[in-house]
């Protein structure tokens, strides 16, 4: 569950797509109105407060737009921000500042609020030991980001997609005759090194699980109550983690528990995006 590096590749390929979809053969406006020698200076302001996340997206933006150093002064990523307060500066051609902001403000925007929201659910379960996950509920195509947004916020990333661990879900069990059946059939099958890890929702079903040797098990959609039981009945080296039904204000029961993680798909699907602008400070 380690934190993935944002890597350029992926990155690249983002914006070449995100700018393709906004600039098409070009931007009409900015050529029209503004002169070709105008430099600008503008600020990336918060205008709430926000953790901050997506600066080497922007600074990629402009890369592709022809300026590598536009972005100047940035804050640390994952640092939190007051509204009134300076993530970076653009500093370069006013036209190709314009051309670049709504590109660069969507996805700084974006993944300041997936990294706010995972936040405000790190500070809530603080001093209890459990983790902050994420989930596979993420952009299509942008995953990568949505992710690194997750470990900016001080949450921690899940599996990042179907090839590097095995989770053995409730439709996965019914396929395969049950958990005893599917948990055999995994640790057949699985190569070496793989995490094994099957869902649960029933007390009954957790039983079974430990009948049959796991060792990772998620406890979904079950209350706070039922999940204290079966952290209760898990020996010291079963990893429990926690999913559906948290919200932010129930979070600190589950964490309370004694559980290990809670995976919270909504850090994902269902983070607004923050508000940031970029203001013009200088004109030359």
């Amino acid at each position: 569950m380690k934190s993935p590096a944002l890597a350029p590749a992926i990155v690249a390929r983002a914006v070449e797509l995100a700018l393709a979809e906004d600039i098409g053969s070009g931007d009409l406006t900015s050529r029209a109105v503004v002169p070709e020698e105008t430099r600008l200076r503008a600020a990336l302001t918060a205008r709430e407060p926000l953790t901050l996340a997506g600066m080497p997206v922007v600074r990629e933006v402009y890369r592709q737009l022809g300026d590598p150093e536009a972005l100047d002064d940035a804050i640390q990523e994952g640092s939190r921000i007051q509204s009134g307060e300076v993530a970076g500066y653009i500093d370069t051609s006013a036209r190709l500042a314009l051309t670049g902001e709504r590109t660069a403000l969507n996805f700084l925007q974006r993944l300041s609020g997936i990294a706010t929201r995972t936040r405000t659910f790190v500070d809530a379960v603080a001093g209890t030991g459990a983790s902050i996950l994420d989930t596979r509920k993420t952009v299509p195509g942008l995953r990568a980001l949505d992710k690194y947004a997750v470990a900016m916020g001080g949450g921690i990333n899940h599996r990042f997609g179907l090839f590097d661990a095995i989770l053995i879900k409730d439709n996965h069990i019914a396929a395969a005759g049950g958990v005893h059946a599917a948990l055999r059939a995994a640790r057949s099958a699985s190569p070496n090194g793989v995490r094994i890890q099957i869902e649960v929702d029933t007390l009954d079903q957790f039983d079974q699980a430990l009948a049959a040797g796991a060792e990772f098990v998620l406890l979904d959609n079950m209350t706070p109550a039922a999940v204290q039981t079966a952290v209760h009945r898990a020996e010291a080296h079963v990893r429990l983690e926690v999913s559906g039904l948290v919200n932010l204000g129930n979070v600190r029961a589950y964490a309370e528990t004694g559980v290990h993680d809670i995976s919270i798909g909504s850090l994902t699907h269902s983070a607004r995006a923050v508000d940031i602008g970029l203001d013009a400070t200088e004109l030359a």
